[in-house]
Formats: structure tokens, sequence, C-alpha cells
């Protein structure tokens, strides 16, 4: 495997594990957007779904080809959600150049109903 995948998948560890109790530990700027159906779930059942995307660990070649863990599905109280990692350049106005690179990319993490997809 060369490095390039290797750097992009730590940085978007990084990010998903980090994101929300640790922002501060995530490595170059980040977004995080929620649909309405997620922003649409009470206190408790956010939260519960917030701790499932940051502990995901279920990468396979089939959810993960390019080993870069930015995809994930999850199963929460009966519903199917995925959460998505895009890399923009620093303006969010194109693809980043290199999203390898934190201080060229921000990382935008969407987290979704599946049926919002």
């Amino acid at each position: 495997m060369s490095p390039l995948p290797s750097q992009i998948r730590e940085l978007n560890d990084r990010l998903r594990k980090n994101f929300a109790c640790r922002p501060t530990a995530v490595a170059g700027p980040f977004k995080v957007v929620i649909t309405q159906g997620v922003g649409l779930l009470g206190e408790q059942a956010f939260a519960e779904l917030i701790a499932k995307v940051e502990c995901f660990d279920a990468f396979d070649e089939n959810n993960d080809p390019h080993a870069e863990h930015d995809f994930g599905m999850i199963d929460h109280h009966g519903t199917r959600y995925f959460w998505k990692i895009d890399y923009y350049d620093l303006s969010m106005m194109s693809g980043s150049p290199a999203p390898s690179d934190p201080a060229v990319t921000c990382r935008l993490l969407t987290i979704m109903r599946a049926e919002e997809y």
C-alpha cells in the first residue's frame, strides 16, 4: 500500500474519532454536516449515533476499496445511516489538490439517513 492512502486514512480516522469531543485533535480544517433526518433525532439518539460514527471500525474491501476510511454504514434504532468524508480545497469551492495534506485540505464529514442519499 502506498503512503498516500495511509496518510489519507490517518487524517480521516482522526477527524471521525475526534470531531465531537476533541476537535483540536483533528489535523487541518474540517466541517461536519448532518441532514434533516439526522437533525430530527432526539438528543439521546443523536449522541448515540455520533458515538457509533466515532467508533466505527467495520472497514472492508466492499465499503473501503481505496483503504481511506472515508465511508461507513451504521444501523441505529432500526434505521440505516451513512457517513462520508469528502476532500475540498480550503475555500470549499473545489476538490482538494492533495487530500493527504491537511495544509491544503478541508475535510467535510456528512452524516445522513440512507434514504436521504
